[in-house]
């Protein structure tokens, strides 16, 4: 690892003033648990290291007046999972702060910092598209809010301009009769990247036995992670029946494009969105009927 000097402010607009003095040379630490790795592998260089853990915004989780929620983007992951207020309200998001890395990973690694490092095969992304997530980015010309689908830019790259950071991110008040859920399929039981990566949101009818409305978000099948708008929309006013699901499932599979690499060919991944789409969406109508919402890894699912 290359020398770096190390800068650690305690406020949005000192951060932003290091980052634009030092340019593409700054890097980003929330967690550190992707930029070390990095730096050390010679992946990233960097001549200045920003740590933005001492800025308090950024550490916060805040509930608004209307119910909706403003996480801090260096929160690290373990505060949502062990939060019964978040894991009630954002089930998919608590699924995916459960599985990046291990419990160690999770003491530092932060959701922000997750969406930040822009993966394709994120865990994070996919549970804030359909939790319906939006960025809170400041910068040297001020405030800008940008949704979660439309951050990342392509594998590794998002629209953060030079000098700004993610300063949160803001989720609307959760919906009755609503659920989601985060699953995904990995080569062995933890601690590995999504070979696909599926986020379901819905909400049921007044019966409850149809959906009113559904969110579906994709990882790993494309250059960046992606909502299945076409597969959602069609889910409304279906019956919330596996069946529904797994037509849903059949159509989910034309929003992606992926390759194939060593985790998987594309034939296979392409196969998977349908299963997981299926099985999320099960799990989402059960918790939006009052199922268990703790985060959990499903056993066997690397046998899908």
């Amino acid at each position: 690892m290359r020398d770096f000097e190390y800068q650690a402010p305690s406020s949005i607009d000192e951060a932003v003033a290091l980052l634009a003095e030092h340019g593409d040379r700054a890097k980003m630490l929330a967690g550190g648990t992707d930029i070390i790795v990095q730096l050390r592998e010679g992946l990233r260089d960097a001549g200045l290291v920003v740590d933005v853990k001492k800025i308090p915004e950024l550490m916060q989780i805040a509930w608004g007046d209307d119910g909706g929620l403003e996480l801090g983007a260096s929160v690290p992951c373990h505060a949502l999972y062990r939060d019964e207020k978040i894991i009630n309200s954002y089930p998919a998001l608590t699924d995916s702060a459960k599985i990046i890395g291990g419990w160690q990973i999770q003491g530092r690694a932060s959701i922000g910092g997750n969406l930040c490092n822009s993966s394709p095969a994120a865990d994070s992304i996919p549970s804030l598209i359909v939790e319906g997530a939006a960025c809170r980015i400041a910068g040297p010309t001020g405030e800008r809010t940008v949704p979660v689908l439309d951050f990342c830019t392509g594998p590794g790259t998002n629209c953060l301009a030079e000098g700004e950071l993610l300063v949160s991110l803001v989720l609307p008040p959760p919906e009755k009769s609503a659920g989601s859920r985060y699953m995904r399929f990995i080569p062995r039981n933890e601690m590995d990247i999504a070979v696909v990566g599926v986020g379901a949101w819905l909400r049921l009818d007044e019966s409850g036995e149809s959906v009113e409305e559904a969110r579906l978000g994709l990882a790993a099948v494309a250059p960046t992670p992606l909502a299945a708008d076409e597969a959602a929309t069609w889910l409304q006013g279906k019956p919330a029946t596996e069946e529904s699901f797994s037509e849903a499932g059949d159509m989910a599979r034309k929003a992606a494009s992926p390759i194939s690499d060593m985790r998987g060919p594309a034939d296979y991944r392409v196969h998977l969105i349908g299963v997981l789409v299926k099985r999320a969406l099960t799990g989402a109508v059960g918790r939006a009927r009052g199922g268990d919402r703790n985060p959990v890894i499903p056993v066997g699912i690397n046998r899908c």
